[in-house]
């Protein structure tokens, strides 16, 4: 499972550091390509040659190498990785990770990682046990990070307890079962819209919101790592491509479903996260409609629903998923909406939440089926919901 999968390997200043070297001598054999970054302080617990040896790859610890100034790129270190594990992870690393402090190599990859991250924390059992180090872990996971928890044993104090890294072993299950559980829509095709769309006014003006478009890229991603076959429907928006998805580019939306309704009918699961417009003018200006008067009154006409459109000829064997952005009465409205448009799962979340909706990073949702069961879940990083999203959809089918 860990095959030629690129594995970034983060060292702290933790008396289980040794157990590094055996974590990557694992990793090695079973396949993956391992890039080891310590910190300057795990040094003194374990040599960068033993790792670099076992690793086949020289250790980084520094932004620059040598008096040429050659560049460490922590950007192309988050990049590369296909999960980033930090092992053993140390109190001082963690809070700085919780709090998106920033002065090692290893912390700027961390910050720079879209992949998965791993963090396994060490230390003794009074420190792992205070509140200030389990409220960082706490808020790491919300960050949608995995946390491999500490071990009960026998500590380097001579106390036992909690706090033990956990072995090496456990630490390649960790990975092996994350890899896997990713292919969980293999053979699937996954049809997903996003982003806002733009009905023209006149050449230079539009109708349009505030999404960015963060949830439906997040969710294309997800469902990429999932094993499925990812078409994308986006309207305007200036997230990068996904790697390995199939990005159509639309603006109005008439021409988001148009392209929806070319790829629906061999598609498996849909999700229609896009923010569409729901009314367009009804004529558009060839020319810049000059200023003149002190108003100006537009004729509007409703826009084509396209998740209920293309829900009325959704067959037995399709999954669609729609999205519901509400400000009041959250969960009645929700419900009419997926009986209204056919649904079988629908995505709910408010405007009066903090952190979630339109521009932000974090969103907090509660998944609706169509028996009426409800899964709530905490403010979590748009990636993280993405997740729970696919791994819902997962079960469901």
């Amino acid at each position: 499972m860990l095959e030629g999968k690129n594995i970034l390997v983060g060292v702290t200043a933790s008396i289980a550091a040794y157990k590094a070297a055996i974590f990557v001598r694992l990793l090695v054999k079973a396949g993956a390509e391992v890039q080891v970054v310590m910190t300057e302080a795990a040094k003194e617990f374990i040599t960068p040659l033993t790792l670099a040896t076992l690793s086949k790859q020289p250790v980084l610890s520094t932004f620059t190498d040598g008096d040429e100034g050659e560049w460490n790129n922590h950007v192309e270190l988050g990049l590369w990785a296909d999960a980033m594990i930090i092992a053993p992870a140390s109190a001082n690393t963690l809070g700085k990770m919780a709090n998106g402090l920033c002065d090692n190599l290893l912390l700027a990859a961390y910050l720079s990682a879209r992949c998965p991250v791993f963090v396994a924390p060490a230390m003794d059992l009074d420190m792992y046990q205070h509140p200030a180090v389990q409220d960082n872990l706490k808020r790491l996971a919300s960050f949608g990070n995995h946390i491999i928890d500490a071990e009960d044993g026998e500590l380097a104090s001579g106390l036992s307890g909690l706090g033990r890294l956990a072995e090496p072993e456990h630490l390649i299950e960790a990975l092996e079962d994350f890899f896997e559980s990713k292919k969980k829509l293999s053979g699937k095709k996954v049809l997903i819209t996003a982003g806002p769309t733009y009905e023209a006014i006149d050449p230079v003006r539009f109708i349009g919101n505030h999404s960015s478009g963060k949830m439906g890229y997040a969710l294309a991603e997800k469902a990429r790592d999932a094993g499925a076959t990812v078409t994308l429907v986006s309207g305007p928006s200036h997230l990068p491509a996904p790697k390995g998805v199939h990005v159509i580019k639309v603006s109005s939306g008439k021409e988001m479903y148009e392209a929806a309704k070319t790829h629906y009918d061999e598609t498996d699961i849909s999700l229609f996260a896009a923010a569409v417009a729901d009314y367009a003018p009804r004529s558009v200006a060839d020319q810049k409609i000059k200023k003149a008067g002190d108003s100006l009154t537009i004729d509007l006409e409703k826009t084509i629903d396209i998740a209920q459109t293309l829900g009325e000829i959704k067959t037995k064997e399709q999954f669609n998923v729609g999205f519901a952005l509400e400000t009041e009465h959250e969960i009645a409205h929700a419900k009419a909406k997926l009986v209204k448009k056919n649904f079988d799962l629908i995505v709910l979340n408010s405007l009066n939440n903090s952190g979630a909706g339109f521009g932000h990073e974090t969103n907090k949702v509660t998944l609706i089926d169509k028996a009426n069961n409800l899964q709530e879940f905490e403010l979590k990083s748009k990636r993280a919901v993405a997740q729970d999203i696919i791994d819902a959809i997962s079960e469901k089918i």
